[in-house]
């Protein structure tokens, strides 16, 4: 008498999509770029690498002396190299996070996977970018002088969730939830 298995057998499962594991890998792999993007952008905003700045003298006969020493803020153009790079860097482990969470749990249809979030990963990043850029300017303009302690916060937020949620779709797109054997 041969032993009944007590699971269905594999072509009755549903195919998992895993879409909760796929956002978590994206936002992962977009949470260091991110942090080090927020670091250019605080660089610049800040001026910390600015070498500017005053000094005032007073003369022999009582009269206040004010030099302005007035130079490019350094900042600024880190900034603006940094942030390409941080777009480059999170595409390539936005997408080794995903392959490796989608391979560690043996889920179907990666390679489809894949490749669809290859080619939908920078619209991806441009909309996270743009985001937080959004988020910067709202900050400016609405909150003001306490900007620093809303868009601080809020624009990593906003581009690591827009990175997990835009994986996610990618994925639930890449792998519609039918049953193996329909």
């Amino acid at each position: 008498m041969a032993l009944r298995s007590a699971s269905p057998p594999a072509s009755l499962l549903p195919v998992r999509r895993r879409l909760k594991e796929t956002a978590v890998a994206a936002a992962q792999g977009a949470a260091l770029p991110t942090l080090a993007a927020l670091a250019f952008w605080f660089v610049c905003w800040s001026h910390l690498l600015d070498p500017s700045g005053e000094s005032r003298t007073t003369t022999l006969d009582g009269h206040a002396v004010w030099e302005v020493r007035k130079f490019p803020n350094p900042g600024v153009p880190l900034m603006w190299v940094g942030l390409p790079v941080c777009v480059l860097v999170a595409f390539f482990l936005v997408r080794r996070a995903v392959r490796g969470t989608l391979q560690h749990h043996q889920a179907p249809v990666i390679e489809a996977t894949m490749r669809a979030l290859t080619e939908a990963l920078p619209v991806i990043l441009v909309g996270a970018a743009v985001l937080a850029v959004g988020i910067g300017y709202f900050g400016d303009y609405v909150i003001g002088t306490y900007q620093l302690l809303f868009t601080a916060p809020m624009a990593p937020a906003g581009m690591i969730g827009a990175v997990a949620a835009g994986a996610a779709w990618v994925r639930n797109r890449t792998c519609p939830p039918v049953t193996a054997g329909s």
